[in-house]
């Protein structure tokens, strides 16, 4: 295969499955493990559209890794394997410094010849950039039957970084995805990322940096996913439908209106059941949203992150169903 046909090869998501801890709580149950008095959660409820989520202190990382992760390699063809394996998660410390969680998850699943590491500097991004640099390393192997896997995932474990001030209050869920090259899965058409370097010390910003932050969020969204969009060749006409993370309703509608869309383009429905899951959320949104039979045979979907520090990211893909069209 030449290097001009291996560049064009086109990066397909084969499977993308979540999972998300059965139990679930209500914000008002974290109010004082939080340090939120119930004017806080008030805002949080009224304002942001939070209501409940899913928190399972006790389940271990690898529990909650697992399932996601088997369900997506259970669409490797027999054929197949598995070539690299990306961890991408938000908190840099998600277990204790002599433990890599990559490594871990490789040997779990039983993926001894593939080639883990982790990546975390794109926060809440890492997940849709993992997919990207996936995509890369399997243009450059060029192997036959190479796959990569996409596992992301962790959990709050402590009020530092489960609650991100006036923003959102975070979950615990996990992804994955299995990428190949020319497969027969949704077809990634676009990758856009924009990243604002002054704001990487976020817990460190002060409060005109956070105001001026906040006044940036909505028009560097929109701004992503004009790219994005370029970039893939389509229109927002084109798009059926915007599959965002789970920050909070009130930063969604700032973006619809800096967007000039309909707010149902946009998809909200799971910001009060599972909240923000740091980078899952995306993933957690089509996967209700497949399993429900809204997605479409060939139609366009945007994938919409951000992540503290502050990187913004934009995803379109082409939807397939199996058997449908190509």
């Amino acid at each position: 295969m030449t290097a001009a046909r291996t560049a064009e090869r086109r990066i397909t998501l084969e499977r993308i499955e979540s999972y998300a801890p059965e139990r679930s709580v209500r914000i008002e149950e974290l109010g004082e493990h939080l340090g939120l008095r119930r004017g806080d959660l008030g805002v949080f409820r009224k304002f942001y559209g939070l209501d409940r989520l899913r928190y399972d202190p006790q389940l271990p990382l690898l529990d909650l890794l697992r399932p996601a992760a088997r369900a997506a390699l259970a669409a490797l063809p027999e054929d197949g394997h598995v070539d690299y394996l990306a961890y991408a998660h938000v908190t840099q410390a998600v277990a204790p410094a002599d433990t890599d969680m990559a490594q871990l998850v490789r040997e779990d699943l039983g993926l001894t010849g593939a080639e883990a590491f982790g990546l975390s500097h794109q926060a809440c991004v890492s997940s849709l950039g993992a997919i990207e640099i996936l995509g890369n390393l399997l243009r450059a192997e060029g192997r036959e039957g190479a796959h990569a896997l996409m596992v992301t995932g962790e959990q709050a474990y402590s009020p530092i970084v489960q609650l991100v001030p006036n923003t959102a209050i975070m979950a615990d869920a996990a992804a994955s995805c299995l990428v190949t090259l020319d497969g027969d899965g949704d077809v990634v058409r676009s990758f856009t990322t924009r990243t604002l370097g002054e704001y990487a010390r976020w817990l460190e910003l002060t409060p005109e940096q956070s105001t001026e932050y906040g006044e940036q969020y909505a028009p560097r969204i929109a701004e992503v996913i004009h790219q994005a969009l370029a970039e893939a060749g389509l229109t927002f006409d084109e798009i059926d439908l915007v599959i965002p993370h789970n920050v909070n309703k009130l930063a969604w509608r700032q973006t619809v209106k800096e967007l000039g869309i309909d707010q149902d383009k946009v998809f909200l429905d799971n910001v009060p059941v599972y909240s923000h899951t740091f980078a899952a959320d995306v993933f957690l949104n089509y996967t209700t949203l497949r399993d429900a039979g809204r997605l479409t045979d060939g139609a366009h979907y945007l994938l919409v992150s951000v992540g503290l520090g502050a990187t913004f990211g934009a995803m379109v893909i082409t939807h397939r169903t199996p058997g449908g069209s190509r």
